[in-house]
């Protein structure tokens, strides 16, 4: 069925509130899972990004890789270890990741949204030293646990009116490379640019009181619930370093931050343009 013209001036109208909420402040959306590999919803996502852009907001994307990493890493026939979930990342799979994130991935990305009509510029944490890092555990090599975030240089991309895209590896005094958790990367960064919100794209709708029924969505959480949640079991498994992001993202400085189901198409304007939101949304008090 096609929408008329006046339901688009209606819907319009209707968001002209939430325009107005997230004009001229710093939106960090975290960008990966199935909505990164998938070419239409990565369109989506891209599209999204740009009308966001276009209405005065500041974007700033930041994305992991993971599965590009795994494939690529097959290709040189190496294989994929982990350890808690963590990829392990000796000095050759540091490479690839580098490789993979800060160039491949990176400038797809940045090329698209260019081809949607926007405007943007890649980064990784190694540039002008941003995301500093330390080994994280010996066992897992060179994945790293961030020391220090430098958001100056992704200041100084949103100050000449471009979206930074930041790929998350990062670096030490040393020269070193290292392969850093994109949940936390996001966040760290979030807070360090007192981001108005924080998006987390995942493949789930968000946190479930039954992980097996969707209508048992909960739209909003307090930090202070939180941890009442994880002894419950209704936050486990996958979603806890998620949701320990999230609620360390708040402690930062960040406002907001939404967990959302990035396989929804326009997930990203769904939720920060209409009155109900698609996802569950964490915020201080």
């Amino acid at each position: 069925m096609e929408t008329s013209n006046a339901d688009r001036a209606r819907i319009l109208v209707h968001a002209l509130p939430y325009i107005q909420k997230y004009s001229g402040k710093i939106i960090v959306i975290k960008y990966g899972g199935n909505a990164m590999i998938n070419e239409e919803l990565k369109d989506s996502v891209m599209r999204d990004i740009v009308l966001l852009s276009l209405i005065g907001v500041k974007v700033v994307l930041v994305h992991g890789g993971g599965p590009e990493i795994t494939d690529m890493l097959k290709k040189i026939g190496k294989e994929s270890k982990f350890v808690d979930g963590l990829r392990v990342t000796d000095r050759e799979t540091v490479d690839i990741v580098q490789m993979v994130l800060a160039g491949k991935i990176n400038k797809s990305l940045v090329n698209l949204i260019e081809n949607k009509g926007g405007r943007a510029i890649g980064l990784s944490g190694v540039d002008g030293h941003m995301i500093q890092a330390k080994v994280k555990d010996e066992r897992l090599g060179f994945v790293g646990d961030i020391t220090h975030v430098d958001v100056q240089p992704i200041f100084d991309v949103i100050d000449k009116g471009y979206i930074p895209v930041v790929s998350t590896v990062g670096c030490d005094d040393e020269g070193n490379i290292y392969n850093i958790n994109a949940d936390t990367a996001a966040a760290k960064i979030a807070g360090e640019l007192h981001a108005e919100s924080l998006i987390s794209m995942t493949d789930i709708s968000g946190i479930l009181k039954d992980k097996n029924d969707p209508s048992t969505l909960i739209p909003k959480i307090t930090v202070a619930e939180a941890p009442g949640l994880i002894e419950n079991g209704i936050i486990s498994g996958g979603m806890l370093p998620k949701v320990e992001c999230c609620v360390n993202a708040i402690s930062w400085g960040v406002r907001q931050v939404f967990i959302i189901d990035g396989t929804i198409p326009h997930a990203i304007l769904i939720e920060t343009l209409t009155d109900e939101g698609i996802g569950t949304m964490f915020v201080k008090e």
